[in-house]
């Protein structure tokens, strides 16, 4: 997972603003890029929703948005963010934790939705430690998950994206019981229904949405769980992109970084297995001009 802009009370506002708007005007779950300029739709996927493309240009955006040299054919941005015209716009959305501006309300006033040690603690990510872990064990927990994020999700819509993608969908596997989180455990289960419930949210609301990350749940995640393509960062690095192709064929978007890449960027762009669209950035995914600032397209 990599770090997202923070979401402040303006931006919240702007986005539930938005969705009001989409529902007092009827939006409901169709296409919202067919009259887009610049852009041709797609292919469509067995649910009816246009899925990202296979060839072009495609930039991975989570930090500050900005233009490229060229054009993009598709881009992921923060969901505080607004797609540009003519680009199939992905949005991110945290799913199974906390966003890190967010943490604080989510222990204050949705406490039980919280993963809790054996102690009782809220568990935060080890690597993020301004990011709560949530826990969808129980189908009350997941309800009050959904009541929170299905307005992001739709909200996405309301905005102009043409998909989401749900981060962390592997938590589950990291936070089994194991002695060094102190007795914290997810049910699989419980996780796996609401990854399926994000699915069926984002279908209704005429996204696609894209599995990030988890190779090794690929197979279930195209076939139990229903998701349209797959979004992985580090397959060139971990040689796990065939994993991911096999379940979703050409529909995988590829991230690799520059702090990881044990052939250089050179490997990554000729590998035969790589993603069609692929992109190398740097990790803080800080925007150009910026100092660390680098982005390189396959």
């Amino acid at each position: 997972m990599v770090s997202s802009v923070t979401h402040d009370v303006g931006m919240r506002f702007l986005r539930v603003l938005a969705l009001i708007v989409a529902v007092s005007v009827g939006l409901t779950g169709c296409a919202y890029n067919d009259d887009l300029p610049g852009r041709e739709a797609g292919p469509v996927s067995e649910s009816g929703v246009e899925l990202p493309p296979t060839s072009g240009a495609f930039d991975y955006q989570l930090g500050e948005p900005y233009e490229v040299d060229g054009s993009l054919d598709a881009v992921a941005l923060d969901s505080s963010q607004t797609p540009p015209e003519g680009v199939y716009g992905i949005c991110y959305v945290n799913g199974f934790q906390t966003q890190p501006g967010e943490s604080a309300e989510w222990l204050s006033k949705r406490g039980d939705l919280l993963l809790r040690d054996a102690s009782g603690a809220p568990v935060v990510d080890p690597d993020w430690p301004d990011e709560y872990i949530l826990d969808p064990s129980t189908s009350e927990q997941r309800e009050g998950i959904l009541a929170v994020l299905e307005p992001f999700i739709r909200g996405c819509a309301a905005a102009g994206f043409d998909a989401v993608e749900i981060d962390n969908l592997d938590t589950f596997t990291r936070f089994d019981g194991a002695a060094e989180v102190r007795g914290a455990s997810i049910d699989e289960s419980g996780a796996l229904a609401l990854a399926a419930r994000y699915v069926e949210i984002a279908h209704h609301a005429g996204l696609a949405i894209g599995q990030k990350n988890a190779a090794e749940l690929a197979d279930r995640g195209r076939e139990e769980l229903g998701f349209d393509f797959a979004v992985a960062e580090e397959c060139g690095a971990f040689d796990e992109c065939a994993i991911y192709t096999a379940a979703y064929g050409p529909q995988v978007l590829q991230i690799e970084y520059t702090d990881n890449l044990p052939g250089g960027a050179e490997a990554v762009c000729s590998d035969p297995q790589r993603a069609p669209l692929t992109v190398i950035r740097d990790r803080d995914l800080v925007a150009a001009g910026a100092p660390g600032h680098f982005r390189q397209q396959c």
